[in-house]
């Protein structure tokens, strides 16, 4: 996503797929359904803010990104001010469950071989990426001149992006932080190739998730955290002092 985007502040969620998956899962847990179904809602709703995004805001992805940027953080406010409302109306006993899911819990997590499948697949397909990405990252100018596909690269990562982000919060809800502090932490470490940044990225990201989840369900024992809520208190201190190193 930041090199889709050319930012440093991109992250996965950037284009409201957090707030679709939140707001029809939301609905589901409101309406009383089971998990299965709840996961299902999730999956449909990051799908439908991705459709969305794409209709309003990747007529130009061509040419630039910036339309299909606005899109993705219109729709997120948008879902963001929808999930408040359902929020406001839902019975207090179903409020707990419901702002876990929002601030990420894997408890709910019970497709280890999906997840596994999705990982291998999505590393593969962005390895067969990573020498277009080394290039798109200098400018979408220089990767043209230099036989990129420029159009058909940044299609193919928002969707290859998406379906993975849309994956992962329809099984854990919204884990924020570790998808844009973990690629600056391992640029600094020297990870400047997308060959080596990539399957770096999701060793360091599932390592930094499986230390905040140990936190969450050990410091207050034996009352459990939100693991979104460690991936921030983790990511927050330690992306302001990687902001302070040259």
């Amino acid at each position: 996503m930041q090199t889709l985007f050319r930012n440093p502040l991109a992250e996965p969620y950037l284009l409201g797929v957090s707030g679709g998956a939140g707001l029809l899962a939301l609905i589901g847990m409101a309406a009383g359904l089971a998990w299965p179904w709840v996961s299902a809602l999730a999956f449909a709703g990051s799908l439908l803010a991705l459709a969305l995004a794409a209709a309003l805001g990747g007529r130009l992805l061509a040419r630039d990104h910036t339309p299909l940027l606005l899109a993705g953080v219109m729709l997120a406010a948008g879902f963001g001010a929808l999930i408040a409302l359902v929020l406001s109306v839902t019975p207090a006993e179903r409020l707990p469950g419901m702002l876990f899911f929002l601030m990420g819990d894997l408890a709910w997590t019970g497709q280890p071989a999906l997840l596994w499948a999705a990982l291998l697949l999505a590393v593969a397909a962005a390895l067969g990426l990573s020498r277009r990405l080394d290039v798109l990252q200098l400018s979408p100018l220089k990767a043209a001149s230099l036989g990129v596909a420029v159009a058909p690269t940044r299609w193919t990562l928002f969707a290859l992006a998406g379906a993975c982000t849309s994956l992962v919060v329809a099984q854990a809800g919204s884990i924020g932080f570790v998808g844009l502090m973990v690629p600056h932490a391992l640029r600094k470490l020297g990870f400047a190739g997308h060959r080596a940044l990539l399957p770096a990225c999701a060793l360091a990201g599932g390592s930094l998730l499986v230390l905040a989840d140990a936190l969450a369900r050990t410091v207050i024992e034996p009352r459990e955290l939100p693991v979104g809520v460690l991936t921030a208190l983790l990511g927050v201190p330690m992306m302001l002092w990687l902001l302070r190193r040259p």
